[in-house]
C-alpha cells in the first residue's frame, strides 16, 4: 500500500510539472478584496466587461483572472447591497498585475453595521458566496454563526436549508442532509477530510469543533466532479480562519449556568493575527476553550408483545398487549471540557505564487458518572402462576431483576473518579496556489487523525429481584415495586460484578490533490475554462479494546457494606415519580485498586478490527457560457477504491478462532452537469444531474463472525457490501434581494441503490456451528434501491420597508419537505417489507428567527424544528425504532458598548426539548432524556488596525 501511495504522489508532481509548462503571451490580474477593517471578502463578482472576462473572490477575498489581451481595462466589482466600484488597470505581456480593493460600507446600510464593528455583514458574505457558485450551496459566514447561541460547529449547521442534527448529550453531533444517514455525508476542513473516531460508523462528530474556529461554512448539495463525490446527502466543508491584511486581535470570555445540575459553565477565546509590512507573511493563532459541567435525566424502556410462564408443568407462551419487558432510570452527570488551537500561515512569493499552512488541533474531555436503575422481566422459567397480573390482557405485574449499576473511572487528576473520553481531532495542511501563464494551479498535502480513548472505564453492579406494577401510560413508561420496601432494601442487593475496560479507536488520513484551470472559450460567449485534477486519500483504521472482570463478591457481598450515595431529584425533569434511589458512591469506585481480572473476551472481540482504505481519484471538467445568461459545467469523476480489513472470528462468545482478512476493490465513474441561468442580475436558476457514492461503514465491512451462544445470537460481518451508489437531480431558484436577503425554493430528487441495513433472521439449521438452529442472526445487507423526493424553501429578508424601529427587525425562515420509499429491506420471515421510509428522512424541517438590530442593542429568538424518521430498521414494523421530532427554541442578546466591546446573553433549549426514540408507534417511548436549559452570558472584544 505504501508503494502504490508514493506511485500516486510521484504521478501528481510529475502531472504538476508538465501542466506547469503552459504559457501564453497575454497578462494576468490577481487581486484581493477587504472591507474597511482589513477584513477579506468572499463572493464578490470581479469582472472585465469589454472582453467578458472575470472571476469571483474565494474564501480569502483573491481572485485571478488570466489570459487577458494586453491594453488598459476597467476593472469592475460588483457586491450584492453595496455600490459597484471600479478601477482603472493595464495588463502587460507575460505580466501579472496587482490590484487591491477596500470594499467600503457607504452603500447599503445594514444592520449589523449599526452595532458592530464589521463594515461588512456576516449575511452579505454568505449570501454573495452563494449567489455566485455555479452549483447549488448554502453558505454561512463566522459573523452569522455568532448570532444565533451555537458553542458547536453542528449547533450552528442546524440551521441551514434541508439539515437536521442527532444530538448527544443536548449537543448536535451527526448532521443529517437532505434526510439522508450522517455517514452518506463527507466533511472537510479547509477541503481536506475530517477523519472519524466513532469506532462502528464514519460519522464525524460535529460538536468537537468549537463554532468560534470557523470562518464559513459551505454546504455542497450538488457536487461537482472536482469534489470527493462520497456525499450522498452532501459536502460541508469548514474553512478555518486566515491570517487578515492588517492586525487584528479578538478575544471573548464569559459563564453561565446549567439548569439541570445548577453548575457553572466557563468559556473563553483569543484570536491574533497580522501580516508583514511588505504584506507578504501572515499569521494567525486562535485558541478557544469551554468547560461544561452539566448533565442528562434519562428513561429507557424496551417493548414486546409476548409473555410466558411456568404452570407448573410447561412454560406457556402467549401473545399480549405490548407492555414494557425492560425498564431503566438514568442519571448522567458530565463534564465536557473542549478545546481547540490553530495556527495558521500564508507567504507569497510573488505576484504569482503563495503558500500556506494551516492546522488545527481540537481536544475534547468527557468526565461521564452514571447511576442506572434496570428492571428485566424474569426469564418464563422463574415466573409462576400467582406471580403476575394481566390486565385486559396487558401485564401489569410481574417479577423482575434489578440492577443498581455505577459507572465511573479511577481516582487521578484525569478521570477525576468518572468515566474519560478523551477525543481529539487534528488536521495540518499545506498548500499554494499558481499562476503559470494563462495555467491556474492550486495543490493540497494534508495529515489528519482522530482518535477516542477510555481508559479505565469502570462497572459495579449490585443485583436483586423483586415484583413491580407496571405502568400502562405508554408515553411515560414506570415501574414501581410492589412492597415499596425493596427499592432500597440494601442488603437485598447482592453482588453482581465489577469490570473495568479500556477503548481506543484511531483513524488516520493523508491527503494529496492538484488542480489545474486554463480558460476556455468553446462557444465564443465569453469566459470560461477546463478544469482537470488527481487526488489521493489513504486511510487506515483501527479499533483495540479489552474488558476484565474481578472477583470481590467475598469483600463487598451486598450494596449494604459499602459506601452509598442517594441519586434522587425532586426535580427529574422526566417526572417526580422517577426517583433513582441509592448507587455505589463514585468516590468508592474509583478507589478500589483492581488486579487479576479476568479477560471477558466476548465484551470486545467483535468490536476489534483493522480497515485500510485508499480511494484514488481524478476528474475532467469544464465550465462555459452558452450565452450571456445561461452557463453549464459538464464533467466526470473517476474514483478506484482499494480496501483490505481484518476482524476476529469468534466462537461461542469467548473464543478466539484466529483472524479473517479479506481485500475489495471497486471503482465509480461519476458524471454530472450544472447550469446556471441568471434569469436577472438577482435571480438565479440552477438545474444539477449529479452521481454520488457512500462507502459502507468499517465495522460492516469487517469479515466478522461472533456466535453468542447465551443469546442465540449471531453477528456476522460483510466484506462483500457494495457501495451505495445515488442519482441526483436538484432545480433551484433564489431571488436575492438589495438589502442582502434571499428568497430561495427548489426541489430535489434522489435514487439510491444498494443502500445498507441490518438485516435480522431466525437459523433454519447449524450453518453456523453445531446447536445454532433456531439463532437470531444480524448482517448488514444491501437494499435494492431507494428513492428521495424533497422541496426546500428559504427567505432571508429585512424588514426595512416596515416604519419606524419595526424597520430594525428581519426574519430568517426555511423549511423542507421530504418523503421516501425503500425497496428490498426483509422483515425476520425473508418477506419484503412495504411499509418504509427509507431509515432517518424526517418528513419536515423547520429554521426560523425573528432578529432585532439596533445601533447599540440587538437580539434573537431561533426556532429549530425536525420531525420524527425511522431510524433503526428492526425484524418487523414493531420493533423499528424511530427518532421523535425536536423542537429547541433559543434566545440571544448583544449590546455594544462602543466599536470595540460588546456584552451577550444566551438561553438555549429554552423548550427544554428532550431526545426521544419510540417503537413502531409514537406513544410507545423507548427513550427520553432531558438537559434542561443552558444560560450563558459575557464579553466580546473585537480591534482591528490597519
Amino acid at each position: 500500500m505504501k508503494l502504490n501511495k508514493l506511485k500516486f504522489i510521484l504521478f501528481i508532481a510529475v502531472l504538476s510539472m508538465s501542466a506547469a509548462k503552459s504559457f501564453g503571451q497575454t497578462g494576468t490580474i490577481q487581486g484581493l478584496i477587504t472591507d474597511e477593517n482589513g477584513i477579506y471578502v468572499p463572493g464578490a463578482n470581479v469582472s472585465l466587461e469589454t472582453i467578458k472576462k472575470g472571476d469571483v473572490t474565494d474564501f480569502n477575498g483573491r481572485f485571478t483572472i488570466v489570459s487577458i489581451p494586453v491594453g488598459t481595462y476597467t476593472l469592475k466589482v460588483t457586491y450584492l447591497g453595496y455600490k459597484d466600484i471600479t478601477k482603472q488597470v493595464v495588463v502587460k505581456e507575460n505580466e501579472t498585475t496587482k490590484v487591491i480593493l477596500e470594499l467600503k460600507s457607504g452603500g447599503i446600510e445594514l444592520d449589523e453595521i449599526e452595532f458592530r464593528s464589521y463594515s461588512l455583514s456576516g449575511q452579505a458574505k454568505a449570501l454573495n458566496t452563494q449567489k455566485n457558485n455555479i452549483n447549488i450551496t448554502n453558505v454561512v459566514s463566522t459573523d452569522q454563526i455568532g448570532k444565533f447561541p451555537d458553542a458547536n460547529i453542528g449547533d450552528a449547521v442546524k440551521r441551514i436549508p434541508g439539515i437536521t442534527m442527532q444530538v448527544d448529550q443536548g449537543e448536535a453531533r451527526n448532521i443529517v442532509i437532505r434526510g439522508l444517514s450522517p455517514q452518506l455525508n463527507s466533511v472537510t476542513l479547509n477541503g481536506s477530510r475530517i477523519p472519524s473516531a466513532e469506532g462502528d460508523n464514519r460519522n464525524i462528530q460535529m460538536d468537537l469543533i468549537p463554532s468560534d474556529m470557523i470562518q464559513s461554512i459551505q454546504v455542497n448539495k450538488a457536487v461537482t466532479p472536482d469534489m470527493d463525490a462520497d456525499a450522498l446527502g452532501g459536502a460541508v466543508n469548514l474553512v478555518t480562519r486566515t491570517a487578515p491584511q492588517s492586525f487584528r486581535l479578538s478575544a471573548t470570555a464569559g459563564s453561565g449556568v446549567n439548569t439541570i445540575t445548577n453548575k457553572r459553565i466557563l468559556n473563553g477565546s483569543f484570536l491574533v493575527g497580522d501580516r508583514s509590512k511588505d504584506k507578504k507573511f501572515g499569521w494567525m493563532l486562535s485558541a478557544t476553550v469551554n468547560d461544561n459541567d452539566f448533565g442528562s435525566d434519562n428513561v429507557e424502556a424496551e417493548w414486546t408483545d409476548e409473555f410466558a410462564y411456568f404452570d407448573g408443568t410447561d412454560e406457556v407462551e402467549m401473545e399480549v398487549n405490548p407492555y414494557t419487558n425492560v425498564f431503566e432510570q438514568r442519571t448522567y452527570l458530565v463534564q465536557r471540557v473542549r478545546r481547540s488551537f490553530s495556527a495558521n500561515f500564508d507567504y507569497q512569493i510573488n505576484d504569482n505564487n503563495n503558500i500556506y499552512f494551516k492546522s488545527m488541533y481540537n481536544w475534547r474531555d468527557d468526565r461521564e458518572n452514571r447511576f442506572r436503575l434496570e428492571h428485566e422481566i424474569l426469564d418464563a422459567e422463574d415466573i409462576e402462576i400467582g406471580d403476575f397480573t394481566l390486565t385486559n390482557n396487558t401485564p401489569t405485574m410481574f417479577p423482575v431483576s434489578v440492577v443498581r449499576q455505577s459507572k465511573g473511572g479511577i481516582n487521578n487528576d484525569r478521570n477525576k473518579n468518572r468515566r474519560l473520553e478523551d477525543q481529539r481531532m487534528q488536521n495540518y495542511s499545506l498548500g499554494g496556489n499558481h499562476v503559470a501563464g494563462n495555467l491556474k494551479i492550486d495543490w493540497m498535502a494534508s495529515l489528519a487523525k482522530a482518535s477516542e480513548e477510555r481508559l479505565n472505564e469502570r462497572y459495579a453492579e449490585f443485583e436483586s429481584e423483586y415484583i413491580i406494577n407496571s405502568s400502562t401510560d405508554s408515553e411515560n413508561p414506570f415501574y414501581s415495586p410492589v412492597d415499596a420496601s425493596d427499592f432500597n432494601d440494601l442488603a437485598s442487593f447482592e453482588y453482581g460484578e465489577i469490570t473495568e475496560e479500556n477503548q481506543y479507536t484511531e483513524e488516520e488520513d493523508f491527503n494529496v490533490f492538484v488542480n489545474f484551470e486554463l480558460p476556455a472559450d468553446f462557444f465564443g460567449k465569453g469566459d470560461g475554462f477546463i478544469k482537470f485534477g488527481a487526488r489521493g486519500r489513504f486511510k487506515t483504521k483501527y479499533r483495540d479494546n479489552n474488558f476484565f472482570e474481578y472477583d470481590l463478591e467475598s469483600a463487598y457481598s451486598t450494596l449494604e457494606g459499602i459506601p452509598t450515595k442517594d441519586y434522587s431529584k425532586a426535580d427529574f425533569l422526566a417526572g417526580s415519580q422517577y426517583q433513582a434511589g441509592l448507587f455505589a458512591s463514585e468516590e468508592w469506585l474509583g478507589a478500589l485498586n483492581l488486579a487479576d481480572g479476568e479477560s471477558v473476551d466476548d465484551e470486545f472481540l467483535r468490536d476489534n478490527y483493522n480497515v485500510e482504505e485508499n480511494v484514488y481519484a481524478a476528474y475532467l471538467m469544464a465550465n462555459q457560457n452558452l450565452s450571456n445568461k445561461l452557463s453549464v459545467l459538464a464533467g466526470v469523476r473517476l474514483e478506484h477504491t482499494t480496501l483490505t480489513a481484518t476482524g476476529n472470528n469468534i466462537l461461542d462468545e469467548d473464543t478466539l478462532n484466529g483472524t479473517t482478512t479479506k481485500e475489495s476493490t471497486y471503482t465509480n465513474i461519476l458524471p454530472g452537469v450544472h447550469f446556471k441561468y441568471d434569469a436577472t442580475d438577482n435571480t438565479v436558476v440552477r438545474f444539477a444531474w449529479t452521481n454520488t457514492i457512500a462507502r459502507p461503514n468499517y465495522a460492516d465491512i469487517t469479515p466478522t463472525l461472533d456466535v453468542v451462544t447465551g443469546d442465540d445470537e449471531i453477528f456476522v460481518g460483510n466484506p462483500d457490501l457494495e457501495p451505495t451508489t445515488s442519482m441526483n437531480f436538484d432545480l433551484m431558484a433564489e431571488t436575492y434581494f438589495n438589502n442582502v436577503g434571499l428568497l430561495s425554493g427548489g426541489l430535489f430528487y434522489k435514487k439510491i441503490n444498494d443502500f445498507i441495513y441490518t438485516f435480522q433472521q431466525e437459523t433454519s439449521s447449524d450453518f453456523y456451528g453445531a446447536g445454532t438452529t433456531g439463532f437470531d442472526v444480524y448482517q448488514p445487507l444491501n437494499g435494492d434501491d431507494a428513492s428521495i423526493f424533497g422541496v426546500e424553501f428559504a427567505i432571508q429578508r429585512k424588514l426595512d420597508f416596515l416604519p419606524g424601529f419595526l424597520k430594525n427587525f428581519s426574519l430568517y425562515l426555511n423549511y423542507t419537505y421530504l418523503t421516501s420509499n425503500a425497496n428490498g429491506i426483509r422483515n425476520e420471515d425473508g418477506d419484503e417489507r412495504d411499509d418504509l421510509d427509507l431509515p432517518n428522512t424526517a418528513p419536515n424541517m423547520f429554521n426560523g428567527s425573528l432578529a432585532y438590530g439596533g445601533k447599540k442593542f440587538s437580539a434573537r429568538v431561533s426556532a429549530n424544528f425536525s420531525d420524527a424518521y425511522v431510524d433503526e430498521i428492526g425484524g418487523n414494523a414493531f420493533e423499528d425504532r424511530y427518532y421523535d421530532q425536536q423542537f429547541f427554541l433559543d434566545f440571544n442578546a448583544t449590546f455594544a458598548i462602543n466599536n470595540n466591546l460588546s456584552i451577550y446573553a444566551d438561553v438555549n433549549n429554552i423548550t427544554d426539548q428532550p431526545l426521544r426514540y419510540y417503537q413502531g408507534v409514537s406513544d410507545r417511548t423507548m427513550q427520553m432524556e432531558y438537559y434542561g436549559r443552558r444560560i450563558t452570558f459575557g464579553l466580546k472584544y473585537d480591534l482591528f488596525k490597519k
